[in-house]
């Protein structure tokens, strides 16, 4: 039946508007049996639509007796239904609260199947590397082994083993970098290769030899841990370090003994070292400037070797400050053989001893000239003029003159006179001290220093005869007149020849040069390298050398100017001649073999000069007779033709 229109429904809303509520007519609006209904009521007469309500009344209440009787006749069944209904709905609400939980945990359970299976991949992994580990295992101990291997290696001195592992541990690092176990690895193999550098470098620093050293050096190029000039300098470093161990080791108490051994110790170890450098690294063209940028690797060595021989020249300097006695020509032997066996590497400092072994001889000098001219006033604070001189004068044998050329006689007429004998013997113990290492160059300090201290004496001479002028007796004045004659014509000419002897005049003459033949000569006749320094270009002839103050000779008139009122005035004549002195054996007894022979520490000091002898002098007023060195005639002869051959 077709649904009612819009009429109908309208028609059907206005009649039945109080008997059909609101939300009902929403419902009977679908509802087509109401629609069927109401097309057939629609239908019905008026009796018969009168009837309707009674006969629906009927029809109700007749449902409604059999739903009486149904309920009646089947309460249990609507009882167990009733039950089962709601143990229905209790289980239908707790499955429902049973799926809301199992909602609730799905999304953790899934992330917890995620993670199973990702565990369960990664347990896959690490079974499969456990595997491949288990299958490699020998070649992995290995690896992991090295660090140890290398440690062993290393303190067992097995450095070409060592180098090796070294060598394979970084071609490990640059493939595998990136692996921890590869890191550990090279970081432990430096550590030791660290620990194998500081055992070279210390090998270095012990007495090794070439064979070492080359060893040592080879080993640290094949570490590549220095460039080329950083190895020569670490090499030299590290021998100064031993080097200077070993001068440690000497004692200084002895200043000589300490110097000896230091000129013995730098000489042989020095040129070991030397070689040592030279057979290791090349110099070929050491004149050569570098390109810019680079290290002078020859300027490295050549610093080095003149760092050395001024710590020596030092050491030198120190040790002669603080004395050495009488030794000073063995000292000086010694110094100028270890500079000769230097000259061979091209370090020859010879020339560099010159100033200071003559400054010690004139400080030296100056000290006994000191010495002796503070006990000259002494003695004649306490001196007395008595009648000793006639005594003594006639106890005296004369002294025939000597035959040997070159001797020098002490005027005996001192004795007569306490503190000029006291006097006489100092300054004589002074040139016998000074003539063992008596420079050339010397002549002019040496003469002079002289000249001062005489003055002084003179000034002291002055000074005794103002205080006893005023008690002086007509002996003690004609005494005093005899003292200072004694000192005017004994004691001063006899020291002009004393200096003649340390420096002879000709000899003097050649040093400051007449031409290039007699300049040669003269470095064959030298005393020491000490007198090179003196040579010049102009000749001189020995007549000459009074123009050159202070050198070599003594001014009297200067001296004995402030006793010019107490001397008695003689007539001018000729002076007489002088003791005839063989100059030409004077030089000859000066030449020395210019290729000097190893010294030894113990060598006897002794003199290759002529002049004061070495005796020591005695106190009181003996003098001491200097004595000349004694030479054939056949030593002559060979000197004269030498020098033609020249």
């Amino acid at each position: 039946m077709a649904a009612l229109d819009v009429e109908d429904e309208s028609i059907l809303a206005s009649i039945f508007k109080d008997s059909f509520p609101g939300s009902f007519q929403d419902s009977w609006r679908g509802n087509p049996d109401f629609t069927a209904y109401l097309s057939e009521l629609s239908s019905f007469g008026l009796e018969k639509l009168s009837r309707e309500p009674e006969r629906l009344a009927e029809e109700r209440a007749h449902i409604l007796q059999q739903t009486r009787e149904l309920a009646f006749s089947n309460y249990r069944t609507f009882i167990r239904t009733a039950d089962c209904t709601e143990r229905s709905h209790r289980d239908f609400s707790r499955v429902e609260a049973s799926v809301s939980r199992l909602l609730d945990k799905l999304p953790g359970f899934t992330e917890r199947c995620r993670g199973f299976m990702k565990e369960a991949e990664e347990i896959g992994a690490s079974r499969r590397m456990n595997s491949l580990t288990l299958n490699r295992h020998t070649e992995i101990l290995e690896i992991l082994e090295i660090p140890q291997l290398m440690d062993t290696c290393v303190r067992n001195g097995y450095y070409e083993e060592a180098l090796e592992l070294a060598a394979y541990v970084k071609r490990l690092e640059k493939k595998h970098s990136s692996l921890p176990v590869i890191q550990g690895i090279v970081r432990e193999v430096r550590q030791s290769t660290q620990l194998m550098l500081n055992q070279l470098l210390q090998q270095l620093r012990s007495n090794s030899q070439l064979p070492v050293c080359l060893r040592v050096i080879g080993y640290l190029r094949r570490m590549d841990v220095f460039t080329e000039a950083e190895l020569r300098v670490k090499f030299l470093q590290a021998r100064s370090t031993w080097l200077h161990s070993m001068l440690a080791a000497v004692p200084e108490d002895d200043p000589y003994f300490h110097i000896t051994k230091t000129i013995e110790a730098c000489r042989v170890h020095l040129f070991d070292i030397i070689t040592q450098y030279r057979a290791i690294f090349s110099d070929e063209d050491p004149l050569v400037p570098p390109a810019s940028g680079q290290v002078n690797e020859g300027a490295i060595f050549h610093g080095w070797v003149v760092q050395k021989v001024a710590e020596f020249l030092e050491t030198l300097e120190r040790d002669l400050q603080r004395g050495v006695g009488g030794r000073l020509d063995s000292l000086l032997g010694q110094c100028m053989y270890f500079g000769l066996s230097f000259s061979r590497v091209g370090a020859d400092f010879r020339g560099q001893l010159a100033p200071m072994f003559q400054a010690v001889a004139a400080d030296t000098f100056r000290r006994a000239v000191q010495e002796a001219v503070d006990k000259f006033q002494e003695d004649m604070n306490l001196y007395t003029l008595i009648a000793l001189p006639s005594v003594l004068g006639g106890t005296i044998p004369p002294v025939a003159p000597s035959t040997q050329p070159g001797t020098l006689q002490p005027p005996m007429s001192l004795l007569d006179f306490q503190p000029l004998a006291c006097f006489l013997n100092n300054i004589l113990t002074a040139f016998n001290d000074l003539r063992l290492c008596c420079p050339v160059g010397l002549a002019q300090d040496v003469t002079r220093c002289l000249e001062d201290a005489l003055k002084m004496v003179t000034r002291q001479v002055v000074v005794f005869h103002r205080a006893e002028e005023s008690a002086f007796s007509s002996r003690e004045k004609e005494l005093f007149v005899q003292f200072c004659c004694a000192y005017a014509e004994d004691l001063l000419p006899f020291l002009n020849r004393c200096l003649q002897v340390l420096f002879p005049p000709a000899q003097l003459a050649l040093t400051l040069g007449e031409d290039s033949l007699v300049h040669h000569q003269t470095m064959l006749n030298c005393k020491s390298s000490f007198e090179h320094i003196l040579c010049f270009s102009a000749g001189v002839p020995a007549t000459h050398l009074h123009r050159y103050d202070s050198l070599g000779c003594i001014d009297v008139a200067a001296v004995l100017e402030p006793l010019g009122f107490v001397l008695p005035q003689r007539e001018t004549t000729p002076p007489p001649p002088l003791p005839e002195v063989d100059i030409d054996a004077e030089l000859s007894s000066l030449t020395f073999d210019s290729q000097l022979n190893e010294p030894t520490a113990d060598q006897n000091p002794a003199s290759t000069r002529s002049g004061p002898s070495d005796s020591e002098p005695e106190p009181g007023p003996e003098l001491t007779e200097p004595a000349a060195e004694e030479q054939d005639d056949g030593t002559i002869q060979d000197e004269e033709s030498n020098e033609h051959k020249n």
